[in-house]
């Protein structure tokens, strides 16, 4: 028996079902549909509208999809993990929330928080409870209601941002697929170049901090692109070169959806052509921990197994990192 490894067998999504257009994104800030375009490569985003709901009730309804599409007993989920920045409260849990929303009533459910680099801290983290053979079925779920904290009178951050949900599944795998490395960096000295002020213990909600604006997304645009440009593309190289991959060997790059210039510098850093390159800013924007789960869920038809996956992203932190996916089954039968 090889070794153990956490292989995905599924993934699940949730779309909210309004989608906000850059059109009329211009007729709310100063902007238009050719410099978002060309700056980002956003054309829409959905919005998550209803009085009451958060990132819990898109991250429920993806799980139950990806429960639903492999026709798995949500009773028999061992964990759920939720990468978020966006949580429906500071406590309980919003991975506490979609699993009991979504029937995994056996399942411990937790948090990880590491903006849009969260996805794949959370996947290495699932990874380690199949590795370890304590789980035997871990959920990973990328869940963001974005719009919940941007501010829609500053033109450089509003049009980046939408709302989605994506979840895969984790199981164990002795054939060598699945989750195969993690390279995960943070560095806390980013502080001050993307982050929401207030809302947590050093500036806790107060009408000050809601006059001054402070619990909406903040940031430095140009040193984040320049840091992002520089850190996924350079981990993304070095995954590549500690497993003797070529751009060939790679079917697909899996990029966060931040900025399409940003994909772009990566691919080529990384010797692949667009074409390997997994790609829904467009339709998205930057759904922050869900946008790389959305992405194997559009591309899903075209995974076949044994395809070599780079995962890359990242974010707020400021955090980044890579992981190397071996592909586990044919999509086209999912």
């Amino acid at each position: 028996m090889g070794k153990i490894t956490a292989a995905i067998t599924g993934v699940g999504q949730y779309l909210p079902e309004y989608i906000l257009t850059n059109d009329e994104l211009s007729q709310m800030v100063d902007t238009n549909d050719e410099w978002i375009m060309s700056h980002t490569g956003i054309k829409t985003r959905h919005i998550l509208k209803g009085e009451g709901v958060g990132s819990s009730y898109m991250g429920a309804r993806a799980v139950i999809n990806l429960l639903d599409k492999t026709g798995i007993d949500p009773m028999s989920v061992d964990v759920v993990i939720c990468a978020t920045v966006t949580p429906d409260m500071f406590f309980p849990s919003t991975g506490n929330l979609i699993a009991d929303q979504a029937g995994c009533k056996n399942a411990f459910a937790f948090d990880v928080s590491a903006a849009c680099s969260g996805f794949l801290f959370a996947l290495t983290t699932g990874a380690k409870f199949i590795e370890a053979g304590t789980s035997k079925r871990v959920i990973v779920v990328g869940a963001d209601k974005m719009s919940s904290i941007v501010d829609y009178t500053d033109r450089s951050t509003c049009p980046l941002f939408g709302d989605a949900a994506a979840a895969v599944l984790l199981e164990a795998n002795a054939d060598g697929y699945g989750v195969i490395d993690s390279i995960l960096h943070s560095d806390g000295s980013g502080e001050m170049q993307l982050y929401m002020k207030a809302g947590g213990s050093r500036y806790p909600a107060s009408v000050e901090t809601v006059q001054n604006n402070w619990h909406t997304i903040m940031w430095d645009g140009h040193a984040v692109f320049k840091a992002a440009v520089s850190k996924m593309s350079d981990v993304s190289v070095e995954m590549m070169e500690r497993h003797n991959l070529k751009g060939e060997d790679v079917r697909f790059l899996v990029p966060h959806q931040a900025n399409l210039r940003i994909i772009d510098a990566t691919a080529r850093r990384m010797g692949i052509t667009q074409d390997k390159c997994m790609i829904n800013i467009d339709r998205n924007g930057n759904t922050t921990a869900a946008t790389i789960p959305t992405c194997l869920f559009d591309y899903e038809k075209e995974l076949r197994k044994g395809d070599n996956l780079i995962l890359a992203a990242f974010g707020g932190g400021y955090t980044w990192g890579a992981t190397y996916v071996k592909w586990a089954y044919d999509g086209e039968k999912a």
